[in-house]
C-alpha cells in the first residue's frame, strides 16, 4: 500500500501500521481496559442519519466558522496529541504547515516533541495550547507566559486525566518515552529501519515544553501512564480551573467535560468553549461517547458557550451530524495522527484534501450553503423510526 492508494481515514490506519514498530502504533491505535469507549467513540454517529433537501439550487458551499476568537475555514481542526516525534520525524511541525494550509486550528500538546516557541514562530494559522495542571505550580504558570509571549489564541485545559487509564496495549508492548528497547521492541523496531533510523539519527528525543522542569521530559525511562500519574496535579478542581481562566484572560476551552452539570459549571467559571471529549476512549472504558452526550450538553448551554465534538470522526458526514445537532465545531486526533505516520506532512496534506472534499461534496448533497444552515431538522435518530425527528 502506498500513500496515494488511501482514501479514508482507515486506509491511512492499515499504512501506518506498516510504517511503524509495534509499540509506537499500539499507543496510537489503543483505548483504556475492553476499549469498548473507543470503539462507541465513532460507532455512535451511525445511530443517526442526515436527512437532505433537495432541488436547493446550491453549487458553492461556505465551511467556515469562527472557534475560540478564530475564524476557520474548516469547521474540524487538529485535536491536541502527545509526542508526535515518535510517529513521524516531522511531528507537530507537520501538523502546524497542514493547519497553515486547510486555514485551520492546530493545538499543541503540553507533553509535545516541538517547542512553544518554534511552533508559534512557524506559522500564522490559530493556535491552541492543551494545558494540564501539574504539581509544580510554577511549570503551569511557565507554560501559560510561554504561550502568551508566542502568539497562542487560545488555551485547553484538559481535566479528564487525574489518573491515567488502564491502557493495556501499552503494558504489553513495554510502551515508554523515550521507547524502551526490551527484546520485543528491539524486534519491532529491526523490522522498521525506516522508521528506527529517523528516530536515531535526527534530532534527540525531547519534551522541550515540560523537560527544563522535569527529568521525565527528557532521560528518564517513564511510560505515559507513570508521567500522568506522577507529574499532574490529581486535586484540580473548579477553583483551579477558574484560576487559570482568569491568569490567561483570552479564549479558553475546558477539555472533557461529558456531564451537564459540568457543561454548567464551565458556563460560570467563563470559559468560551466546552470540547466534549473522553479523551479518545484513553481514559473511563464504558463511558458515553462525545456524539451521544452532545444533545444533552446543548439543551443545557447550547447558545451560551461554544461546544466542540473532539473524538470519533473519521467521516465528513460525522462532522456535519456533530454541527446539524448544533456544535459549534469538531476536533480529532487519530484521523491526523495516522496519516502522519504514514507519511509525514504529505499524508496529512491528503487526509485533510479528502476530508475537505467529503464535507464539500456532503454539504452539496445536504443541500446547505453554509454551516448555520445545518440545523436538527437534517437528522433523525435510526432507532426511533423512519422519517423520526432528532
Amino acid at each position: 500500500m502506498r500513500l496515494n492508494d488511501c482514501y479514508r481515514t482507515e486506509d491511512f490506519r492499515k499504512l501506518a501500521k506498516r510504517r511503524l514498530p509495534a509499540p509506537i502504533f499500539h499507543y496510537i491505535d489503543g483505548g483504556s481496559d475492553d476499549e469498548s469507549t473507543l470503539r462507541r467513540n465513532t460507532s455512535a454517529f451511525d445511530e443517526v442519519d442526515l436527512v437532505p433537501n433537495v432541488l436547493a439550487g446550491v453549487d458553492a458551499v461556505d465551511l467556515s466558522v469562527n472557534v475560540l476568537g478564530a475564524r476557520l475555514d474548516l469547521p474540524l481542526f487538529f485535536a491536541p496529541t502527545a509526542m508526535q516525534r515518535l510517529f513521524h520525524h516531522e511531528g507537530e511541525r507537520a501538523i502546524a504547515r497542514a493547519a497553515d494550509r486547510f486555514g485551520t486550528m492546530f493545538c499543541v500538546s503540553t507533553v509535545g516533541t516541538r517547542s512553544i516557541e518554534e511552533l508559534g514562530a512557524l506559522t500564522t494559522a490559530p493556535k491552541l495550547f492543551q494545558i494540564y495542571v501539574h504539581k509544580d505550580a510554577a511549570l503551569t504558570t511557565n507554560l501559560i507566559q510561554r504561550c502568551r509571549q508566542a502568539g497562542f489564541n487560545a488555551l485547553a485545559l484538559t481535566v479528564d486525566t487525574v489518573v491515567a487509564g488502564n491502557r493495556e496495549r501499552d503494558y504489553h508492548m513495554g510502551m515508554t518515552t523515550p521507547p524502551k528497547l526490551n527484546l520485543r521492541g528491539l524486534l519491532s523496531f529491526a523490522a522498521h529501519p525506516g522508521w528506527s533510523a529517523n528516530y536515531l539519527l535526527r534530532e534527540r528525543f525531547d519534551l522541550p515544553n515540560v523537560s527544563e522542569f522535569i527529568a521525565a521530559g527528557s532521560d528518564a525511562k517513564m511510560s505515559v501512564v507513570d508521567y500522568i500519574n506522577t507529574q499532574m496535579k490529581r486535586s484540580i478542581d473548579w477553583d483551579d480551573a477558574a484560576a487559570m481562566v482568569e491568569e490567561w484572560g483570552g479564549p479558553f476551552a475546558i477539555k472533557g467535560v461529558m456531564s451537564v452539570a459540568d457543561a454548567r459549571r464551565c458556563v460560570e467559571i467563563g470559559a468560551s468553549a466546552i470540547m466534549v471529549s473522553n479523551h479518545g476512549g484513553r481514559q473511563l472504558d464504558g463511558s458515553r461517547s462525545p456524539f451521544d452526550q452532545l444533545a444533552a450538553i446543548l439543551d443545557e448551554v447550547g447558545g451560551e458557550i461554544e461546544v466542540i465534538l473532539d473524538g470519533g470522526i473519521r467521516r465528513g458526514t460525522h462532522v456535519l451530524k456533530a454541527l446539524a445537532m448544533g456544535a459549534t465545531a469538531c476536533s480529532g486526533g487519530r484521523m491526523y495522527l495516522y496519516a502522519l505516520a504514514a507519511g509525514g506532512y504529505a499524508g496529512v496534506e491528503r487526509a485533510m484534501s479528502l476530508m475537505r472534499g467529503e464535507l464539500e461534496r456532503d454539504m452539496l448533497l445536504m443541500g446547505c450553503r453554509s454551516i448555520a444552515e445545518l440545523n436538527p431538522s437534517c437528522l433523525a435518530a435510526r432507532s426511533s423510526g423512519p422519517g423520526s425527528p432528532w
